[in-house]
């Protein structure tokens, strides 16, 4: 059943009492403001009939904007939209208007601005009353309660405030109303003159977020606690380019901290799988219970790369448990996927997650409810009180206190044996947690978030080799080009054509499909930046997990990069709009630059646009990421991590072509990023010992690993059909003879362009025949050591391997390996 259908319905039952018709948003798709359509409040969609009605009549505009699972914004529904008393001052005083912060970001980044000027915070539900003859706001705020309350007026007290200073002090409400919409302009509109940048800014990046990490529980800064999944990309990004041991030792400790932090504490839905949104606390424990699609398609698509980059089994799993969930609980029978999960449950902050240790015992064999009591912190006591209902007895988010394999080996016990009860115990809660009251889901579907899975489960698949994540994002792919993106008669280009004069379509940001028939769809509200930009970033990375012969899901991106260019692009400057031009119902247009829960549109742009000259090797792409970050520069020379984003598509510019930089930003050190420390090693071959024994009965193994730098890749041992050139991988003897070293060498993946930088021939994207297989990040290789023949001399282990970046190899280079060969 469709979460909007019972969203309606039951705020229906609880207005129809005493109300008893709907407002205008009964027509409404979004499910939030459905949540409000039987409120006695007289509420407006957004649009040009509210604006000429509070014209027409000289009234201000309440403007209230939330989102459906926004747990203050039901309070606030509960208090104030639903009293019939509140309703009556706000349909006699003003024409109130309901806005879907996630439909329209647009208007809420502008009244955010607004909010954060005026009171120096912000959050949801966002309240602004405007002056309705330039929707320019003249006062803000955010929750306000039924009563005075902690130092806040009452609503009512507000509203009635307002209506006053409206009819008798309209002078200074349209002065305050002036002055309020020039900060949102200095913030969101002023285009700044561009200013040099290059390693000092990428360098003050990486100082300040090892500075404000927290060494003790991971993160960056204090409670509460977000998971800033942009932080911890530019880190695995920066770490091959760490000059020193000491620098990369701190960059590794502070993305390993965070994602070991997070995955066990209690922001991780232990039982479930999936990311809540923030930890309300500093360690983790305690979750805001609401999950959002991009948190954790964000989450899935870093700890993928992690993975790769560290060989990391516990973040495959938690990549494994993430996609899962979303697989599970957040797709639609068309395979997109929903926008998130409420944070509450029957007025109640995440009733359905909690557990006490009685419950645990009801459900689970006594062994495994002591196991489960054990690993997951019950036996340490409740961890939980709801602070909206402190009478209600206290309960415990579920947490792990330490990594798998240490927990495992704590209690004497193989990994995998530990791991299979902890899955059969997660399914015993699970199925129990099943049969509670769910939260609801808001179920429509946008399409940049959607973009930001798709990556998630592109990357994810491919690390993890399972063609069933990269099924689904293909899956849901196809659907949002179908359904979201309509072509434009006569125009040429567009996303499903292979580049050219863009502009050839439209995009489409929001829809709520109605049944199975992806025709039912009613995509509606036409596409921002963020939703090209995000969508773009989707389709190259699942390009790059399944190419294919055709290269439909690149061709797609190259004509939505044209498209975005046409609709938010400004040729003279390089940089990107948030917003259409001429859109009526904004009072500027807004440029956004900083990177936060979500990274800007304009910084994913501008990765994309090296990407996208990663994968095809065309330079008009670099040129126009060169420009793109010329427009953020004034912004990154200020604020390197507040546009981190950006920083890291500076530092990847700086290592393509640091002389670009200094021709679209004069005066930019020449010097180019820090090369990867091992420019000249871009491998590093590990082995677990120093010294080897092998008898004549016995034979010797070790693991040997090769960390290999990013942007590099090492030829497979059998390279395959595409690599008869290249030199494959070999583990051998030198310097004597006496022994014989046999290897397990993993088979290796497909190249694909775009782990480097520049196009190399042959890879994944041509057919069998031209396949080349390589490895990259961490790799592992089993290795037996037996006696054979004459022993000769100081046999010595050796690794002789030819690494390659996109655009050339280097020549094969032999590593002898510091392991002593004894022989008994």
């Amino acid at each position: 059943a469709d979460f909007a259908t019972h969203a309606a319905a039951s705020t229906m039952n609880t207005a129809e009492e005493s109300h008893g018709k709907p407002n205008r948003l009964l027509g409404e798709k979004s499910p939030y403001l459905l949540q409000h359509a039987y409120n006695p409040v007289d509420w407006y969609p957004w649009g040009e009939e509210a604006f000429e009605k509070a014209r027409r009549e000289d009234r201000p505009i309440f403007l209230s904007i939330g989102y459906s699972t926004c747990h203050w914004c039901h309070v606030m529904e509960r208090e104030s939209f639903e009293s019939e008393a509140t309703a009556a001052i706000m349909n006699a005083g003003f024409v109130c208007i309901k806005v879907d912060r996630e439909e329209r970001p647009d208007v809420d980044d502008l009244y955010m601005a607004a909010t954060q000027a005026m009171t120096d915070s912000g959050g949801w539900p966002m309240n602004v009353f405007l002056e309705p003859s330039t929707l320019k706001p003249f006062w803000c705020g955010t929750y306000f309660p039924p009563d005075p309350a902690h130092g806040r007026p009452s609503f009512q007290q507000v509203l009635q405030g307002i209506a006053e200073a409206w009819k008798t002090q309209r002078d200074d409400v349209l002065k305050q109303a002036e002055g309020l919409a020039k900060a949102v302009a200095d913030r969101l509109a002023v285009q700044h003159e561009p200013r040099p940048v290059g390693q000092e800014q990428v360098a003050q990046a990486v100082g300040t977020l090892l500075k404000i990490h927290d060494r003790v529980s991971g993160g960056f800064g204090d409670a509460p606690k977000f998971p800033q999944p942009a932080y911890l990309e530019f880190l695995l990004r920066f770490r091959p380019h760490a000059g020193d041991e000491d620098t990369t030792a701190g960059v590794d400790a502070a993305i390993r901290l965070t994602l070991d932090k997070m995955a066990l504490g209690g922001m991780n839905d232990q039982v479930g799988g999936g990311f809540h949104r923030y930890s309300t606390d500093a360690r983790w424990l305690v979750p805001h219970f609401e999950k959002m699609l991009y948190d954790n398609a964000q989450l899935a698509e870093v700890y993928a790369r992690a993975a790769r980059t560290f060989d990391d089994d516990f973040y495959r799993r938690t990549v494994r448990r993430t996609l899962d969930y979303v697989l599970r609980e957040m797709a639609s029978p068309q395979g997109v996927f929903f926008s998130a999960q409420d944070a509450e449950v029957n007025h109640r902050e995440g009733q359905n997650y909690l557990w006490t240790s009685e419950q645990a015992r009801l459900v689970l064999a006594s062994d495994d409810a002591v196991f489960a009591a054990e690993v997951y912190g019950l036996k340490q006591g409740p961890n939980f009180r709801d602070p909206h209902h402190p009478e209600e007895p206290p309960s415990s988010v579920l947490f792990l206190a330490d990594r798998p394999e240490r927990l495992a080996q704590q209690r004497g016990v193989a990994l995998p044996e530990f791991l299979a009860r902890l899955d059969r115990v997660n399914a015993a809660l699970y199925a129990v947690r099943r049969t509670r009251d769910q939260p609801g889901t808001d179920d429509k579907v946008l399409t940049g978030w959607n973009g930001l899975m798709i990556a998630g489960l592109a990357v994810g698949g491919a690390v993890l080799d399972e063609p069933r994540y990269i099924a689904a994002a293909s899956r849901a792919a196809d659907f949002i080009l179908l359904t979201c993106h309509r072509p434009v008669p006569g125009a040429t280009g567009g996303a499903g054509g292979a580049g050219g004069g863009g502009g050839g379509g439209v995009l489409l940001r929001s829809f709520r499909a109605a049944g199975d028939d992806p025709g039912k769809a009613a995509p509606h509200i036409a596409a921002f930046l963020e939703d090209y930009a995000f969508l773009i970033h989707g389709l190259l990375e699942l390009h790059r997990a399944a190419p294919d012969a055709e290269g439909k899901y690149l061709a797609a991106a190259i004509g939505l990069a044209d498209e975005a260019d046409a609709r938010f692009g400004d040729p003279e400057s390089g940089a990107y709009f948030d917003t259409l031009a001429d859109q009526h119902d904004l009072f500027i247009r807004a440029r956004s630059e900083y990177d936060g829960a979500l990274p800007c549109g304009g910084s994913v742009m501008l990765n994309n646009l090296l990407d996208l000259h990663d994968l095809t090797g065309d330079r008009r792409f670099l040129q126009r990421g060169a420009h793109a970050l010329a427009s953020l520069s004034a912004f990154v020379a200020a604020s390197p991590v507040g546009g981190v984003n950006s920083t890291r598509g500076l530092l990847r510019l700086l290592s393509k072509d640091p002389a670009l930089l200094r021709e679209v930003l004069p005066g930019s050190p020449a010097a180019a990023a820090p090369a990867p420390r091992a420019e000249e090693d871009p491998v590093q071959v590990l082995a677990a010992t120093d010294r080897i024994v092998v008898t004549e009965e016995q034979p010797a193994g070790l693991v040997l690993q090769l960390v290999i730098a990013e942007g590099h890749h090492v030829n497979a041992a059998d390279p395959g059909p595409g690599g008869k050139d290249l030199r494959g991988l070999r583990i051998h003897i030198v310097g004597g003879s006496g022994v014989v070293v046999f290897a397990d060498y993993p088979k290796g993946e497909p190249f694909r362009p775009g782990w480097g930088g520049g196009s190399r021939g042959g890879g994944a994207a041509g057919g069998a025949d031209d396949q080349i297989l390589v490895h990259t990040g961490t790799v592992s290789i089993p290795v037996i050591i037996e006696r054979e023949g004459k022993w000769a001399g100081s046999p010595l282990l050796a690794v002789t391997y030819q690494a390659c970046t996109d655009a050339a190899c280097l020549a094969p280079k032999t590593v002898e390996l510091d392991v002593a060969i004894d022989r008994k």
